[in-house]
């Protein structure tokens, strides 16, 4: 039998997802994760959701799979994406098209700012429920839910 060769994504999560939060790892793979050290700012416009990430220099996000296209904007800083196994620099003032399915490991070379801009229909404020309908936790919940 052949085994799968671990993807980046699939590496990241486990050792995150086996970390400590002590150790700087936060998450469990179940639900986004707080974390105190990146604040995330909500703003709401009709029918938009706008999630404000703001990263420090040498912060490594491993984002949930977006279940909707959507834009997002780097709009200070600059990073590195590994999307689905595409890397990419980023320089701000940009955005991008994100693609359903898609799965961000993000290293932050500087600080930035970067924004997700999201369809929210019912104009809900209910964050819990907005992140349910906007992202799945892995690509098996996304597979499962939209194939």
């Amino acid at each position: 039998m052949k085994l799968k060769k671990a993807t980046a994504v699939e590496a990241l999560q486990k050792l995150m997802f086996e970390g400590k939060e002590e150790d700087g790892f936060y998450g469990d793979g179940k639900a986004i994760a707080t974390v105190p050290d990146i604040p995330i700012i909500h703003n709401f416009a009709d029918q938009l959701y706008i999630r404000q990430m703001n990263l420090k220099k040498g912060h490594v996000i491993l984002g949930a799979v977006h279940n909707h296209l959507h834009v997002w904007f780097l709009l200070t800083g600059s990073v590195i994406i590994n999307n689905n196994g595409e890397k990419i620099e980023h320089v701000a003032p940009c955005y991008t098209v994100s693609e359903p399915g898609s799965q961000r490991i993000i290293l932050a070379l500087e600080d930035s700012i970067f924004v997700n801009v999201h369809k929210n229909p019912t104009n809900t404020k209910d964050i819990a429920e907005l992140e349910k309908e906007i992202v799945s936790m892995t690509k098996e919940e996304y597979n499962n839910k939209y194939k």
